[in-house]
């Protein structure tokens, strides 16, 4: 059950590890896990493997203007001064300015590792306590030193509150009722608060073209997709100043397609128009130009199948379908749809595409449900009402001078990614029933990497080239390998 996908930029590889667990699973060893030290030694403090300096974290505007600051902070000698400023401004705890605020780095990983293993510990992940500490100190080790990040939700949130929203990615479903409409406007706030990206398909919501039962027509999926867009935009992500991150998908064959494909294009062009009357064009500027728009806080893709690419092909019809009970609404030349596609995407990026025949096709657990949509990233793909915890390892972290990678090493630090991941999924809470259920059936965990880019410039590869291919899918296989059988080894004494 392997899924591989790309992550948010093109130097993360994201594979997902999926156990499907049954009444017939195995029983469980009640011994738990039994730990080797590999990064650490017994006895030793991980926080003193380290140099330790006190810095500034400072963050400035465009117009020179400072936008945070934190003095008197504590990072290790090691960090960069970009990444002393990210981790301060997002990621430390309390009110800034205040005694309670979080001013070490060394308190930030604690709270996170220290929180972890306390849960691995109650939970029987770990055979006895000196199992415990030493997945501790390890874990200390990796985040210390920058070989492994956790998503944004874990920093946010782990060791902050019982049961903290831990995971990035979600995948919501919704049903042609008002109801369910507004519950997945309230179910996006509470993952967007905490932090997390969501993804909806809203090809189950009956289309402008189509009758309510009480008479009239309904509104359609996006005229419902402005609301989700204003909502999204007032709440910062995880209390941040980033916005929040969201994913909104159509079918091929709904009725609205075509309205879905123009509408962000549409609202595109008026910025321009706004920009050349003298609004400002930046990006979230209360007032300007994108911020009077819709549909500026979410990415929209396209789900098309085998059969309407084979359509495009052969400059044939396309027959859009009623939602309620399918019946043939339209028919459409498949070729003048694909160019509207292609058109509004080169103009503001949108509508991607997600090649829905295919990633049914590729399912990691395929005897489920399909899959009808992704998190706003992409890399995440799997069923309704699911979410997904995400982890990178830094590639660069793991070369060594002579340029290889450094593979058991590597090996070690996808086993106590895998772990970590793995202990936070049953500590974690969930804005649904439906999700809570499908994350402790399925448990998915999404393992990755960063500075594939940095790693292939620094042996020379170019990025198209049979030699950066083949380095991309070695690293790839190892870490796929290492995590599923680190899962397997979990699965043996947790079932």
């Amino acid at each position: 059950m392997e899924g591989i996908g790309s992550g948010s930029s093109v130097n993360g590889v994201h594979t997902s590890v999926r156990k499907n667990r049954s009444e017939s699973s195995p029983a469980t060893d009640p011994r738990g896990r039994r730990m080797e030290r590999y990064f650490t030694t017994t006895g030793e403090d991980p926080y003193q493997q380290v140099e330790w300096e006190i810095r500034s974290a400072i963050i400035s505007g465009e117009g020179g203007e400072r936008v945070f600051e934190q003095k008197d902070v504590e990072v290790p000698t090691g960090w960069s001064q970009l990444a002393t400023n990210v981790v301060v401004s997002k990621y430390f705890r309390g009110t800034l300015g205040s005694p309670t605020r979080e001013r070490s780095v060394r308190q930030l990983i604690e709270r996170v590792a220290g929180t972890i293993t306390r849960w691995g510990m109650e939970n029987g992940y770990f055979e006895a306590e000196a199992d415990g500490q030493t997945f501790h100190d390890e874990l200390a080790y990796l985040l210390l030193n920058q070989k492994l990040a956790f998503n944004s939700p874990v920093w946010f949130n782990v060791g902050a509150e019982p049961h903290p929203q831990c995971s990035a990615c979600f995948i919501n479903s919704v049903d042609d009722n008002m109801e369910s409409i507004l519950q997945l406007a309230a179910t996006e706030a509470r993952l967007f608060k905490g932090g997390s990206g969501t993804g909806s398909n809203l090809s189950s919501v009956r289309s402008s073209k189509e009758p309510l039962s009480g008479g009239g027509t309904a509104s359609g999926p996006v005229s419902f997709m402005r609301g989700y867009d204003a909502f999204a935009g007032v709440i910062k992500s995880g209390g941040k100043t980033r916005r929040a991150a969201k994913m909104v998908i159509l079918n091929i064959d709904h009725p609205d397609i075509m309205e879905f494909v123009r509408c962000k294009a549409q609202e595109e062009r008026k910025a321009w128009a706004l920009i050349d009357a003298g609004y400002d064009g930046s990006f979230n500027v209360p007032g300007g130009a994108y911020d009077s728009v819709s549909f500026q806080n979410a990415n929209h893709s396209v789900r098309v199948t085998d059969d309407f690419m084979k359509a495009v092909e052969a400059r044939g019809p396309w027959y859009t379908r009623a939602v309620i009970d399918g019946h043939v609404m339209e028919s459409l030349p498949a070729a003048d749809m694909w160019k509207d596609v292609c058109e509004a995407a080169w103009v503001c990026g949108d509508p991607g595409i997600q090649f829905d025949t295919t990633i049914n096709d590729w399912h990691t657990c395929p005897n489920t449900a399909r899959i009808n949509a992704s998190n706003p990233c992409s890399e995440y793909m799997f069923l309704d009402d699911s979410a997904c915890n995400l982890a990178s390892l830094n590639l660069m972290t793991f070369r060594k001078e002579n340029g290889d990678i450094d593979v058991p090493s590597f090996i070690r630090g996808c086993e106590i990614s895998i772990l970590a991941q793995e202990i936070v999924v049953d500590s974690s809470s969930y804005p649904t029933p439906a999700i809570k259920a499908n994350s402790h059936a399925y448990r998915p965990l999404g393992l990755g990497y960063a500075n594939l880019g940095a790693l292939l410039m620094a042996q020379g590869l170019p990025y198209d080239s049979a030699g950066g291919r083949a380095m991309c899918g070695a690293v790839t296989a190892v870490m796929t390998g290492a995590a599923y059988r680190e899962s397997a080894r979990i699965a043996e004494v947790k079932g």
